[in-house]
């Protein structure tokens, strides 16, 4: 299976609205969708949320919405990171 892709996101990097860490802790837990584990795997999906970290460390942070794409099948994978209390959703499109 190919590896997906960061696409860029909507708002620029340096907006207000990209202050998203994509970090789990016990408040904000990492979920996935089973539809997203089935399509893409866990392992996929674990190595994708390291990509947003380490983006938002360089960035100082991201956009709430992060879409990440397989090149072949135009498939794609969402990250959510939603607000305080919230979570950390990888989802497919499908599922939102």
């Amino acid at each position: 299976m190919p590896l997906l892709s960061l696409k860029p996101q909507e708002v620029p990097l340096d907006h207000s609205a990209s202050q998203n860490a994509f970090r789990p802790h016990a408040a904000k837990p990492f979920l996935a969708t089973p539809a997203a584990i089935k399509a893409f795997g866990t392992e996929e999906i674990v190595r994708c949320l390291g990509v947003l970290q380490e983006k938002a460390r360089q960035h100082g942070g991201l956009d709430y919405l992060q879409v990440f794409e397989d090149a072949e099948t135009q498939q794609r994978l969402w990250f959510i990171e939603d607000g305080d209390g919230g979570a950390i959703t990888a989802l497919l499109p499908s599922d939102y």
